[in-house]
Formats: C-alpha cells, structure tokens, sequence
C-alpha cells in the first residue's frame, strides 16, 4: 500500500500557488508556470502511490508551494500561517539563498534540505526530474555539462529518500544527456522576459 494524501488539500493548495505563480510562464514557450508545478506534483504523487511510509499531504503541499518563496512575493510567514511550519520550512529548504555566491548556492541547498524530513528530499528529486527535459538550444556547451553534473551531485545527496524518484533522475539524466549531445550544434537567441522562469 502506498502513501496517503488528501485530494482536498491538493486542491486548496494548488489555488493558492496558481495565483503566486500568476502571470509566470516557463522559460521559451507561453505556458502558465503552474504547469510546471503540477509535473512536480505528480511525480510526488506518483511516488506515494508506490511507496509507504511518507506523509503523502506534507510532500503534496511541498511540491506545490516549492518556489512561492523563491520565484513570487510570498514570504516564509505567509506559508507558515496557511499550512504550518512543517511545510514552511520544508519550502524554505527548498528556497535557493540568493545571498550566496551562485556557485554555492545548489550545496547550500541541498544541505539544509538534508536537515528536512525525507518528504522535502522527494520533492527536490521531483523538481529535477522535471526539469531534466531537453534543455534549451542557446545553452552553451559548458553549461549543459554543469547542468548535467548538478544533477547527478542531487541524485547522489538525496537519492536515498525514494527508490522510484533515484532511478527516475537517473533515467531522465540520460535520456536528457543524450537528446542534449544530438544537438549539440544548435544555437538560437532567447528574448528575456521577466514573467518567463528559467530552468533551475
């Protein structure tokens, strides 16, 4: 028997991140960001049908609300007060430090998602899977390579949490590593556009 959740706080929950996230689309095409944060859901959700033990409504939620705090003007408070402070820490773990260097700012992460219950190392693991799609054509070489090696340090640092969600990163990571070598040649221009989020 797998993990339970609540289809009722699915529902509350997703309402309430499709408007942070109103107006956000993902990076390159014209569709809501909200997709995105579906995608991530359902491959939490698709991890509790097959694993047991997991608090199924703390790593829906989770997933639903993971870049409120980073990508929107929802703060930790604001998280905390609708859905307790499981979950706010659990986003706020999930939450980039913007303070960091760059460079540091994934270990950063990852650490203090480590210090989470295993539920928010899911989501993290969701996330990447997610966005282990082809990447964009104007990616230098250089950085599909550290893109590629980011996901592999998330895949060893969190894989223990969830035997379906390791070797799904790990079959997206070669699917995308691959489908990225074949086209490695093109190139275009992307228009910046604030309202479009970026692969992260």
């Amino acid at each position: 028997m797998g993990s339970l959740w609540s289809p009722e706080h699915y529902l509350i929950t997703s309402r309430f991140a499709a408007e942070a996230h109103n107006g956000q689309t993902i990076t390159g095409t014209d569709l809501p960001y909200l997709l995105h944060v579906s995608l991530v859901a359902m491959e939490v959700i698709s991890t509790l049908a097959l694993e047991s033990g997991h608090d199924g409504d703390l790593a829906v939620r989770c997933a639903l609300l993971h870049d409120v705090i980073e990508d929107t003007s929802i703060t930790f408070d604001d998280v905390a007060g609708r859905y307790g402070s499981a979950v706010a820490n659990g986003v706020q773990a999930l939450t980039k430090n913007t303070q960091l260097p760059k460079e540091q700012q994934m270990g950063d992460s990852l650490w203090r998602i480590r210090a989470q219950p295993a539920e928010i190392w899911m989501v993290k693991l969701a996330d990447r899977i997610c966005n282990l799609q082809p990447p964009p054509a104007h990616w230098p070489i250089e950085r599909v390579a550290a893109y590629r090696t980011e996901a592999q340090f998330i895949l060893e640092t969190l894989g223990e949490a969830s035997p379906y969600l390791a070797t799904a990163t790990g079959e997206n990571h070669e699917l995308w590593s691959m489908s990225r070598s074949q086209k490695s040649g093109v190139r275009s221009q992307n228009t910046k556009n604030p309202s479009h989020k970026r692969i992260r």
